[in-house]
């Protein structure tokens, strides 16, 4: 349905399905308008536009709820083939603006408004200029400076995400870059960590605004009370572009006045995700000092932007992840599972990296090897949990008494290899009398049931230019002739 008022000077067409919204347009505005045409459905204004050509079409968004529902609308707007549009769009769906540009161009305001707001929009929307060709020219000199602008952003903020190697550092950088847009006076980065924890990782202040401060916390930022009215928590909560063109258009008086006091003006607020459709993981703000009316193309720029800083962010969880794996994955191959000592392999290649050092700085350096018996009947009569048990117990009663520098490997079975630095044959055979002491004392699993334990030890000093598999065979001569000797002795390797 449609309804016409005739009042002096241009003609209009009115679009919004809620009636008190066309009761109150044309309360506020029906008398700047010779001819004003309400209409609640799109077909209504289709036939009213085709019946008369209307000076200006107002689209009030307000009572839709999915974009989805906008179809008709984006055909009123390509329908005008440029001819004057004003778009009212409620500020919680301000992400419809940009989508809906991609029918046409058209001047938009974020509502609430006051009337003298709606008033002056209009006005500027019906505003014809005195000079055509010179409002053409400045308009495509403005146009070129703001592709400057936009692409000077774009650059710093490549810039910013060359380093993903620390997420904190990259975000400053972020925030940094986009403070070179025009009128930005606040940035700030939110990222969501895990079990839904948004966290305000970086800003950068050109007004002295503490976004942690406003916010009354820096983590766990979604069961802030400001959840629903502050547009980067509205922005991850929503998963969409929140503009917000007066601060005390959140409905929260306390918001507005904090913001104001820190001369912000305007908030523009992006969602961040991986992929699209993908699942929110935070937002950028951007905090403006003055009014702007974005382009299609800044918006673009915006989103881009956005798409950007998730790209990051994502590369540098992936590269912290592919980090920790890769750690987890040396670990395990060079660790032996049952007792925590080194492996084999790692052992041999400690040796020799110890080897060389000590030759580049002169260092005495010795080799022991430990062999603990009576070990296999053990685990034949009490099974290998025991026989398991007794080995990390003696390991780990064997790197206690090691210092640091010192590496423990487990060649084979029941064997280990002691790798001690700065150590000469004499400290490495005291060394070896402690351990045999030591072991002999120890508690191990599998003791109430009868299990016996015996340790022989070999010990050898690695000479001045000697390789790590000739002193390992010697190493071997020495157990063997331990072994050979009886229970619990040490033997000191032929030079």
């Amino acid at each position: 349905m449609s309804d016409v008022y005739s009042r002096s000077s241009s003609t209009g067409v009115f679009f919004s399905p809620s009636a008190e919204r066309r009761t109150d347009f044309r309360s506020c505005c029906g008398e700047m308008f010779s001819q004003l045409t309400l209409c609640e459905h799109v077909d209504a204004a289709v036939a009213s536009l085709a019946r008369r050509e209307a000076d200006l079409l107002v689209l009030d968004l307000t009572g839709f709820d999915k974009l989805s529902e906008l179809a008709g609308v984006g055909a009123l707007i390509r329908g005008r083939a440029g001819a004057p549009i004003l778009l009212l769009c409620p500020y919680e769906h301000s992400a419809w603006v940009p989508e809906l540009m991609a029918y046409g161009a058209f001047h938009y305001r974020i509502c609430p408004m006051l009337d003298d707001e709606i008033q002056q929009a209009v006005r500027q929307a019906l505003a014809v200029p005195d000079d055509p060709a010179a409002f053409a020219q400045q308009e495509l000199l403005d146009k070129e400076k703001e592709l400057r602008d936009l692409l000077g952003v774009q650059r710093s903020l490549q810039r910013a995400l060359a380093d993903i190697d620390m997420a904190s550092l990259m975000a400053s950088q972020i925030c940094l870059a986009l403070c070179n847009f025009p009128g930005v006076r606040h940035t700030a980065v939110l990222h969501m960590k895990e079990r839904g924890d948004l966290q305000l990782i970086a800003q950068e202040a050109r007004n002295h605004l503490d976004l942690g401060r406003l916010l009354q916390r820096r983590d766990r930022l979604l069961q802030s009370p400001l959840r629903d009215v502050f547009p980067p928590l509205m922005a991850v909560s929503r998963g969409e572009m929140i503009l917000l063109d007066a601060p005390e258009k959140a409905g929260d008086p306390e918001l507005a006045m904090a913001l104001h006091d820190r001369n912000v003006r305007m908030v523009l607020a992006l969602p961040l995700r991986a992929e699209a459709g993908g699942p929110e993981m935070g937002a950028i703000c951007l905090m403006f000092d003055r009014h702007i009316t974005f382009s299609r193309e800044q918006f673009a720029c915006f989103a881009s932007m956005a798409q950007f800083v998730s790209f990051g962010l994502g590369m540098s969880e992936l590269k912290h992840r592919n980090d920790a794996l890769s750690g987890q994955l040396s670990q395990l191959s060079t660790v032996d599972a049952a007792t925590g000592a080194a492996n084999r392999r790692a052992g041999e290649d400690t040796l020799d990296n110890e080897i060389r050092r000590a030759r580049r700085y002169g260092l005495p350096l010795a080799v022991l090897s430990l062999d603990v018996g009576s070990f296999s009947s053990s685990n034949d009569l009490y099974g290998s949990p025991v026989g398991d048990g007794a080995l990390r117990k003696i390991a780990e009663a064997v790197t206690d008494r090691l210092r640091t520098s010192d590496t423990l490997a487990r060649m084979r079975g029941e064997e280990f290899l002691i790798v001690a630095t700065h150590t000469t044959s004499a400290d490495a055979l005291r060394l070896a009398e402690k351990l045999r002491g030591a072991l002999s004392d120890a508690d191990l699993p599998g003791a109430g049931h009868g299990a016996t334990l015996s340790v022989s030890l070999g010990v050898a000093e690695v000479g001045p230019e000697e390789a790590g598999a000739a002193v390992l065979d010697r190493l071997d001569t020495a157990l063997h002739r331990a072994k050979r000797a009886g229970r619990n002795c040490i033997e000191l390797a032929a030079a």
